[in-house]
Parts: structure tokens; C-alpha cells; sequence
């Protein structure tokens, strides 16, 4: 008795099928060490049943925004400077903005409507129409510049 929990032990991988074989779970599975990659496989190989989920879109070029820098893509150099704590004017006076608003209104975690908000007391008003493409979403109504 001793020895058959010892080998379940050993070997949790096999389990006792209903006909008392013993089945080895590794022969359905693929492993990724052997360079075969699940979702190269097509719907029959891959035993899968449900809908097809993949649209052949990359879901980064519906917007127009890069969601990773990747190789030979270089940051602004206002962006650079902010995150290495060199803010312009402008980004020092949104930040201040902000940690006012927070203290105000004793909020930690202002909603982007409250930072929207925040954005229109500083002055800021939409004046050029977007250049990322963002689908189902109207465009809200330009302000002449003065």
C-alpha cells in the first residue's frame, strides 16, 4: 500500500482512468519547450469549440496609440525631461492643479471627469480636432481660438 502512495506521489501526473489504465495527462497537452506554440494550431488540432476570437486586427493600430515603445522608437524630448523630473511650465502647472484639487477636495483619486474639470479651470479648451482615431466616440465641438 505504502508503495502505490508513494508513486502517486512521485508522479502526480498519472492519473487512474475509469477502465483501471493508467493515462498520462502529458500526451494531451502541449508543452512549450518543444517549440509548438497553441495558438498557431488551427480550431481542430487545438480541440477548441468555442467562437473564433481572433480578427486578424492588431488591436494597437485601431486607435493610432502604441501601447510600448519597442526598438527605434524614441521619446519626446519634453516627455524624456518629465520623467526624469524636468517638467516645463505647463506640465508644473497641471501637477500643481491636481495636488491643489486633492487637497480641496480631500480626494486621493480624482475621476477623470474631476481632471477634465481641473484641465478646463486652467484654461485649456479643445480648439483642433483629434489625430488619434478613437471609433464610436463623437468628436465634441471645437472652440474658436481668440
Amino acid at each position: 500500500m505504502a508503495s502505490s502512495s508513494a508513486a502517486q506521489a512521485v508522479a502526480p501526473d498519472r492519473r487512474q482512468g475509469t477502465s483501471g489504465q493508467v493515462a498520462d495527462r502529458r500526451q494531451n497537452v502541449v508543452d512549450r519547450r518543444s517549440g509548438l506554440d497553441r495558438r498557431q494550431l488551427s480550431r481542430e488540432a487545438s480541440g477548441y469549440t468555442g467562437p473564433e476570437r481572433r480578427s486578424g486586427k492588431d488591436r494597437r493600430d485601431l486607435t493610432g496609440l502604441e501601447r510600448r515603445r519597442g526598438p527605434g522608437r524614441r521619446r519626446s524630448d519634453l516627455r524624456k525631461a518629465a520623467e526624469e523630473g524636468e517638467m516645463t511650465t505647463e506640465q508644473f502647472e497641471f501637477v500643481m492643479a491636481i495636488e491643489t484639487y486633492k487637497k480641496v477636495n480631500k480626494k486621493m483619486f480624482p475621476t477623470w471627469t474631476e481632471v477634465l474639470e481641473v484641465i478646463t479651470q486652467l484654461g485649456y479648451r479643445k480648439v483642433q480636432p483629434r489625430r488619434i482615431r478613437l471609433d464610436n466616440v463623437p468628436e465634441p465641438e471645437l472652440v474658436q481660438a481668440a
